[in-house]
């Protein structure tokens, strides 16, 4: 009886879209000459146009926050991940190990330049580690992931000449490796902007690349660079001349010269300028595959699947204690009950899960249960002892009796102090996964008499809650990564990194907390993700995530709920697509080739 409750609503907003297609048809014969008239400025070059619905908060790799996904034309590391997840050279033509693994070189490939035809060399690679990875004045999100051993020191990365960086480690860490994956950038355009301090001390390399900067002056090492910026409708791309990487011909690559990326607002825009032959490329919802799969050889396209997508979609509760500026974070009646731990494991239970697959993902999806990926050797399964919540309303209700909680003669759910169980479920609106996934959720709980309001918000609003005022009370997130190295996760779990978003501290230059608390299990698998980092030999290694992942399921910070299949539709004009969940759909976009 509920169930069809909760699809009235979807149905409602499909009835609302609906209305916006047919309406959008009328637009599609504006749009079409508009497309042309793009293409028509770029003379003779070849391109492709791309849609996002998200745009960056900045053009300065290290405080983007939203919009990162640019990131993959314009910048490399010394080494790179390909479509299987294992670790290849970029930059650095190879690496070499020291024999106690305290010290790894790095050789640079000959002739490397930036954008603007600068030499990129090892006084790069120090720079971009040395002055702004680690930088305590800057707020960098890579501190998190080479912070090494219970003592917290950094990898200091020394120049032996133009070509030749080390890096020397106070203790072996067997993720560093993957960690030089990191963007390298350039110091002879950054480090004024590293010396030079605003009206309040702070370096103006944190203003610098704000999205008000001209293009020309924000330098790339990748196969593009930054040509324009028009907010609100599009980012143009141009082919980095400069660019490393050629084939085996000898032809300098890409291939494409431009790269269009359309703000487009919601997936059901995307659809139809997809449809229409605006757009080259579109991330495949669900929703749509049934559809599509029928116009894939009239409409000229192919529909690559990845497999299970690496970022899935899970709840989190704050379980923030805290204070600031004299009120607490989160209420604490709703706090005691988002930290009772049977709470959370109650919630777990009440989800239907494979409705959700069933509803929201036409059953192109599967039940994640560990933030490391099924593919990964470290990888728990069920059969091997990782915990599983499966849908048991009766099993949810004992849980929460037993904790204390009861039920009125309505059948709400009460704690100890008879104040009804009732939070707010925040979501971004404009992902139209979460905008269905929502109200199913909010009928799975009503279920053992929660009431969850649901608040959907713009997707800036919901980053700066996460990251800035931390005020919110339950959220929904799409995009939690499942790594294969469990270290690419740590700031999700280190308690005091950028984004340990269910207890966060604040950063440097944020309004402090007081009376937050972190809890045993929660300091243990930080502990446990110091230890596995630091471990040399596999079999530990399994061991130690091991128990990281039965501890995460057992005390639930992160609820994992439904994966969906990685989907993309390419038109067939777009050649050499080699596609993979484990990879950016553009990560090999210097080989592509248009027919």
């Amino acid at each position: 009886m509920r169930i069809p409750i909760a699809l009235k609503k979807i149905w409602n907003r499909r009835y609302r879209t609906l209305i916006c297609f047919i309406l959008a048809i009328a637009l599609v014969s504006c749009l079409r000459p508009r497309a042309s008239q793009m293409a028509g400025i770029a003379g003779l070059t070849s391109q492709i146009i791309v849609s996002s619905s998200v745009e960056p908060n900045s053009f300065n790799p290290q405080l983007m926050q939203e919009g990162a996904e640019i990131l993959i034309y314009l910048y490399e590391g010394l080494v790179r991940e390909n479509d299987r997840g294992e670790i290849e050279l970029a930059l650095a033509e190879s690496w070499e190990y020291s024999s106690d693994r305290k010290k790894i070189i790095f050789t640079l490939r000959k002739g490397l330049k930036w954008s603007d035809g600068e030499p990129l060399t090892a006084d790069d690679v120090v720079f971009t580690y040395g002055e702004i990875y680690l930088n305590p004045a800057i707020p960098s999100y890579a501190k998190d992931f080479l912070q090494i051993g219970q003592s917290g020191k950094f990898p200091i990365a020394r120049k032996l000449d133009d070509r030749r960086v080390t890096f020397i480690l106070p203790e072996p860490f067997a993720p560093f490796l993957r960690t030089t994956i990191m963007e390298i950038l350039p110091a002879h355009v950054l480090r004024s902007s590293i010396i030079e301090k605003d009206s309040a001390g702070r370096p103006l390399f944190i203003s610098t690349w704000g999205t008000d900067t001209d293009p020309k002056q924000i330098i790339s090492n990748g196969p593009y660079r930054l040509e324009s910026y028009v907010p609100g409708e599009r980012i143009t791309f141009s082919k980095n001349p400069y660019y490393w990487r050629q084939d085996d011909r000898g032809h300098g690559q890409p291939y494409i010269d431009r790269i269009i990326q359309r703000t487009v607002d919601n997936d059901d825009t995307a659809l139809i300028q997809f449809r229409s032959g605006i757009l080259d490329f579109l991330k495949v919802h669900p929703d749509y595959f049934a559809l599509l799969k029928k116009e894939e050889k009239r409409g000229k396209f192919t529909i690559y699947n990845g497999g299970m997508q690496t970022g899935t979609t899970v709840i989190m509760f704050n379980l923030n204690r805290g204070i600031r500026n004299g009120r607490p974070l989160v209420d604490p009646i709703k706090s005691r009950w988002f930290n009772t731990v049977a709470f959370r494991q109650a919630v777990a239970l009440s989800i239907d899960r494979h409705g959700l697959v069933k509803i929201i993902f036409r059953g192109l999806g599967g039940l994640p249960n560990s933030p490391i990926a099924e593919l990964s050797p470290y990888y728990l399964s069920p059969e091997a002892g990782l915990p599983v919540y499966e849908y048991n309303i009766h099993k949810a209700k004992t849980l929460l009796r037993s904790s204390g909680f009861r039920y009125n003669e309505k059948g709400q759910l009460l704690d100890r102090a008879s104040n009804r169980v009732r939070f707010t479920l925040t979501y971004n609106v404009s992902d139209r996964t979460l905008e269905n996934m929502a109200p199913l959720i909010q009928q799975n709980l009503s279920q053992i008499g929660i009431q969850v309001d649901l608040q959907p918000q713009a997707i800036k609003l919901v980053v700066d809650k996460l990251m800035n005022t931390m005020d919110w009370e339950c959220q929904i997130l799409k995009g939690f990564p499942m790594t294969i190295e469990p270290h690419d996760n740590v700031n999700f779990w280190y308690t005091d990194s950028n984004w340990h978003f269910f207890n966060r501290q604040p950063q440097a230059r944020q309004t402090s907390v007081t009376r937050r608390t972190v809890a045993a299990w929660e300091q243990k698998i930080a502990d446990l993700y110091l230890e596995g980092a630091a471990t040399i030999d596999e079999t530990k290694r399994k061991q130690i995530y091991a128990t990281t992942q039965k501890l995460g399921q057992k005390y639930l910070p992160f609820i994992y709920l439904v994966n969906s299949l990685s989907l993309v539709a390419v038109r067939d004009r777009i050649q050499g697509v080699k596609y993979s969940a484990f990879q950016n759909p553009f990560a090999n976009l210097y080989e592509w080739k248009l027919k």
